[in-house]
C-alpha cells in the first residue's frame, strides 16, 4: 500500500489529522503525476483549497495541459468563482484532449447562469466535434430534460443508452423513463423504470414509476411501488396523497386513510394531507371528522382556498348557515375574494333573511356561474321569493336550454310567461 493509499485508509477510520499530516508528507517529494493523485484526494475529501494550490503549480509546469485547467476550473466551481472557471475553460483548445470535458462543464456553468441558448451551443459544438461520445450524448438529453424540452432529450438519452457501458453509475434509463413519463409516453416510461430501477435504486425514481403507473391507472403497480417508497424513505413526504388515492381509487378506504394519518405524523405542515382526510371523511359519512380536518388547514392557511371551498361547501349541504356567514366573512379578512364563496356567501343570506344583501351577493356573480344549472336554479328561485319575476323568467330558461328534460323547469317557464 503506498503512502497516500495509508493516508486515505488513517483518514477512513478517524484518524483526520494523522491521515492529512501523511499526505502532506507525501507531498513533499511526489512525482509530478503523483501530485496530481495527491490533488484528487483532496478534492474528494473536500480540501478544495490544498487542491488548488496543487494543480496552479503544476499549471505553472505545463501551461499548455488542458485537463489541468479543466480540473481547476472544476474546484473554482466549488469555490463559488464560476467566472473564474469559465476562464480557465475557454483557454481549453478545440484540439486539446480535454476540451470535450471543458464544454460539458461550460454548458453546466451557462446553465447555472440561466444562460440555457449559450449552454446548448457548447453541447451541440461537443457533438460535432465527437458525434458518438456517449457522455455529450448523455449531456445533452440530461440538458432538454432539466429544460423542460422532453421529446427533445429521448434521442439523445436512447443514444446514450446504447453505450451505457461508458457510463458507470449513471441511470440513463431513469432518466429516459422521466423523459416519456413527462412528455405522455406512459407505457414506454413504465419500461425504462423497471429496468433502471432494477441497477439503481432511487426514491425519486421509485415515485416517478408509482406516478406513472397512477397516470394510466394501475393502481396496483402504483401502491406497490409507492409502499416500496414509503418504507426505503418515509420523510418523502410527496409519496402519502399520491398513495392515499391510489388505495381511495381501489376502495380500500381504511388503507386510504391510515396513509393520510401516516403523513400527517411525518408533515404535520402538510396541508394537503388534511384537505384529503377531510374530504375522505365526508365519503364515510364522518363529516364532523371531515370538518376538524379542513378547520385545521383554515387555522394553518386561512387562504388556502380549496380548504375553504371544501369546508363552505359541506357547511352549505348542511344548512349551517350561520356558520357559513362567520367562516366566509373570516376568509375576507385576509383579503381572499373567491366566486364560489360569493354565490354560497348569497345562499346562506338569503336563508337568513337578509334578502338586499343576498341580492347584491347573486348580481355579483351570475356572469362567472351564467351556464352553471346549480347557481342557476337557486339563483332563479331566489329572484322568484325577491319579486324579480322577469330576471328568474331568464335564469330559468338558461336552465330549460342548458337541460331540457327537466319537466318541472319548462312547466314553470310557461307560468312565468303567462304571467308577465
Amino acid at each position: 500500500m503506498n503512502q497516500i493509499e495509508k493516508a486515505i485508509e488513517a483518514i477512513e477510520a478517524g484518524n483526520v489529522d494523522k491521515g492529512l499530516a501523511a499526505l502532506e508528507q507525501a507531498e513533499k517529494s511526489a512525482s509530478h503525476e503523483t501530485k496530481y493523485t495527491l490533488a484528487e484526494t483532496y478534492y474528494e475529501l473536500g480540501h478544495i483549497e490544498k487542491a488548488k494550490k496543487i494543480i496552479e503549480e503544476l499549471m505553472m509546469l505545463y501551461p499548455d495541459e488542458g485537463s489541468l485547467y479543466a480540473f481547476l476550473a472544476e474546484l473554482m466551481i466549488d469555490l463559488d468563482q464560476e467566472d473564474e472557471a469559465i476562464d480557465l475553460l475557454l483557454e481549453i483548445s478545440e484540439a486539446d484532449p480535454a476540451f470535450l470535458q471543458a464544454q460539458l462543464l461550460l454548458a453546466d456553468l451557462y446553465q447555472m447562469q440561466s444562460l440555457d441558448e449559450v449552454a446548448e451551443q457548447k453541447l451541440l459544438q461537443a457533438a460535432q466535434k465527437a458525434p458518438d461520445e456517449v457522455i455529450i450524448s448523455y449531456g445533452l438529453g440530461e440538458f432538454y430534460l432539466e429544460r423542460g424540452d422532453y421529446l427533445k432529450s429521448i434521442p439523445h438519452l436512447k443514444k446514450a443508452l446504447h453505450g451505457k457501458g461508458e457510463l458507470p453509475n449513471i441511470p440513463v434509463e431513469l432518466k429516459l423513463a422521466e423523459a416519456y413519463s413527462t412528455s405522455g409516453q406512459f407505457e414506454e416510461a413504465l419500461r425504462y423504470y423497471k429496468e433502471g430501477l432494477n441497477e439503481h435504486l432511487n426514491p425519486h425514481a421509485i415515485f416517478g414509476y408509482g406516478f406513472t403507473a397512477y397516470q394510466v391507472r394501475d393502481m396496483v403497480l402504483a401502491i406497490e411501488q409507492f409502499e416500496a417508497l414509503k418504507a426505503l424513505d418515509p420523510d418523502f413526504t410527496s409519496v402519502y396523497p399520491y398513495l392515499a388515492n391510489a388505495y381511495e381509487a381501489e376502495n380500500r378506504i381504511e388503507e386510504a386513510m391510515e396513509t393520510l394519518n401516516e403523513g400527517m405524523a411525518v408533515d404535520e405542515y402538510n396541508e394537503q394531507l388534511y384537505i384529503q382526510a377531510g374530504k375522505l371523511s365526508f365519503k364515510q359519512q364522518q363529516p364532523q371528522e371531515g370538518e376538524q380536518f379542513l378547520r385545521k388547514v383554515i387555522a394553518l392557511n386561512p387562504s388556502n382556498m380549496e380548504a375553504v371551498q371544501t369546508l363552505a361547501a359541506y357547511l352549505k349541504h348542511d344548512d349551517q348557515f350561520v356558520e357559513l356567514l362567520e367562516l366566509i366573512t373570516h376568509t375576507k379578512s385576509y383579503g381572499e375574494e373567491d366566486p364560489l364563496l360569493t354565490w354560497f356567501e348569497a345562499v346562506a343570506l338569503k336563508e337568513t333573511d337578509s334578502y338586499e344583501e343576498a341580492y347584491i351577493r347573486f348580481q355579483e356573480v351570475e356572469d362567472a356561474f351564467s351556464s352553471d344549472f346549480d347557481f342557476l336554479e337557486e339563483y332563479g328561485y331566489f329572484l322568484l321569493e325577491f319579486g324579480q319575476r322577469k330576471k328568474a323568467l331568464e335564469c330559468f330558461q338558461k336552465l330549460a336550454h342548458l337541460n331540457p328534460e327537466r319537466g318541472d323547469i319548462q312547466e314553470l317557464i310557461v307560468d312565468l310567461s303567462s304571467g308577465i
